[in-house]
């Protein structure tokens, strides 16, 4: 077992949690296509649907820049989750049929997003342990 310094275990729990937010948005909307069809969300406005079935390809991609440590990951996971809770609370408010645990769930994880993004871009910033190694052994 991997032993976890003190100062990477914050940073790792953060990316953790990214990663299976994004994982979760991911399965969601996959599930949704494959037992409902791309009609799934007819009953809602045309661009709420594309911007759902758009999620499909954004959360995994957020998850796997993440997982990479990318800054661009945490840059882009900010903003699907600002449009995701936009879309769905006013989705929630105005036309209804999206339920009460979603929007919540889904405002709470926004809230882990803002309090850790800084302290995953500091981290993503630092070169991994496996870089450091490499770049001692070149020198």
């Amino acid at each position: 077992m991997i032993a976890l310094s003190a100062s990477t275990r914050a940073p790792r729990a953060f990316q953790a949690a990214w990663v299976i937010g994004f994982l979760v948005g991911t399965t969601t909307h996959t599930a949704d296509l494959i037992f409902g069809g791309w009609d799934i969300y007819s009953g809602f406005p045309l661009g709420v649907r594309l911007f759902w079935v758009t999620l499909t390809l954004l959360d995994p991609v957020t998850a796997a820049l993440i997982i990479f440590r990318r800054r661009s990951g945490i840059a882009l996971g900010v903003a699907v989750i600002i449009a995701d809770i936009a879309v769905n609370w006013t989705v929630f408010v105005v036309i209804g049929g999206l339920s009460v645990f979603g929007v919540v769930s889904q405002s709470l994880f926004a809230a882990i997003i803002f309090v850790t993004a800084r302290a995953l871009w500091i981290w993503f910033g630092r070169p991994s342990p496996q870089e450091r190694s490499r770049v001692n052994r070149t020198t």
